[in-house]
């Protein structure tokens, strides 16, 4: 047992003789040249759009303009409704859906042919004078009924003066 114990020994010995010398070794740190990044700065957030106010059909107030009257057997526009006309003018240019029918009217004195044709001289003054402040010919239309449509009914001044008129007709 002796020898057996002396085997034991000297096989213990030669094992861990070698088990050191194939360990292996760590391989020595790698020097890696990293220089720091340049910093390169968050995008800008996308700009903000504000998306146009969409106004709905439903949102237009109807639009009404103004009549102008006419003196006793004339066709001109009077100088007191030349700033009527003018309004009228800035809401037709803008609404540019808006159609406009210019009515001419005239009171009851006269033959029907006379005042037809004095209503449709009148309702050409009024869609002359919205060209010449730039509203879209294609956009006016006139008309006349001479005697045959009043506004107000009665054989007096007050009645005729109502009736000597251009009417102003939206048609959208």
């Amino acid at each position: 047992m002796k020898r057996f114990s002396i085997l034991f020994l000297v096989l213990t010995l030669a094992v861990l003789m070698i088990l050191p010398a194939c360990s292996k070794k760590e391989a020595p740190p790698v020097e890696e040249d990293i220089t720091p990044a340049e910093e390169v700065p968050p995008p800008p957030p996308p700009p903000v759009v504000e998306e146009p106010e969409v106004i709905e059909e439903e949102e237009f107030e109807p639009l009404v303009l103004e009549d102008v009257f006419f003196d006793f057997d004339k066709y001109s526009i009077k100088s007191e409704f030349k700033g009527v006309l003018e309004a009228n003018a800035k809401l037709l240019l803008l609404r540019s859906d808006a159609i406009l029918v210019i009515e001419g009217h005239c009171d009851e004195r006269g033959t029907a042919e006379y005042n037809l044709a004095l209503g449709e001289k009148r309702a050409k003054a009024a869609m002359d004078f919205y060209m010449a402040y730039g509203v879209d010919a294609n956009r006016l239309s006139i008309i006349s009924y001479g005697e045959e449509r009043p506004f107000e009914y009665g054989h007096e001044e007050n009645a005729w003066t109502m009736n000597r008129r251009a009417h102003m007709v939206i048609k959208e």
